[in-house]
């Protein structure tokens, strides 16, 4: 008997896992671009009906704000440029419209270390053209192509363009994409100073978790 091919969704983080679960089945990086290729890695393509890159993304385009939502035309990485599956965007377009979504389409950029200042932004988005940037997207788009499926990417802005992250932000993730509170207390003993940019990171994710909890539903119409 033969088991029905899914979606995989390939997100960052536990709480974007938890998010997009009713979707398909999801793999998380962890914030560790190898570990997520050698989970995907071990899974079997013809189980796969699609793969789909969910989650947070540090905004490029400086008219876009926390909270806002894009579709990847392309992923551009060191490794190439990767293009998205017409068919897959567009039904899950029409899926995040359904929910009453807004959205807007571009290149994203797929980078495997945290790009965290205004400036880096700024040189990405003059090197690529990409709307936005994410550690999960070019791995999975990648993959996808490497095993013939269609790939979509789908990120919700969480730091905007103009917007610093303090380097514990991206150092306190664990292998399972949760937060390693141990980590962000002795960070913020070492830098005090940094707990303003994380309050204000914490706020803009919490615009961009937002979005993403509807954009959940609209994978699961898919």
């Amino acid at each position: 008997m033969s088991v029905a091919r899914r979606l995989l969704i390939v997100v960052g983080l536990k709480r974007e896992a938890q998010l997009a679960a009713q979707g398909g089945d999801t793999v998380c990086s962890g914030g560790d671009v190898g570990l997520l290729e050698r989970r995907l890695s071990r899974l079997n393509p013809d189980d796969i009906s699609g793969v789909v890159s969910f989650g947070l993304a540090g905004g490029l385009d400086p008219a876009l704000a926390p909270g806002d939502l894009a579709l990847a035309q392309s992923v551009a990485s060191s490794r190439g440029v990767f293009g998205a599956d017409a068919a897959l965007t567009d039904a899950l377009a029409a899926a995040l419209k359904g929910v009453g979504l807004r959205l807007c389409d571009g290149v994203f950029a797929g980078v495997d270390e945290a790009v965290l200042t205004p400036e880096g932004k700024a040189a990405l988005r003059a090197q690529t053209r990409a709307v936005a940037v994410d550690m999960e997207s070019h791995v999975a788009a990648r993959f996808a192509a490497a095993c013939g499926l269609p790939f979509a990417g789908l990120r919700a802005v969480s730091d905007p363009a103009g917007r610093a992250l303090p380097k514990l932000a991206a150092q306190a993730l664990t292998p399972d994409g949760g937060v390693h509170y141990g980590r962000v207390i002795a960070g913020l003993a070492r830098s005090p100073g940094d707990l303003g940019a994380l309050m204000e990171a914490g706020r803009d994710s919490s615009a961009a978790f937002a979005t993403l909890k509807r954009a959940g539903r609209a994978l699961a119409a898919l």
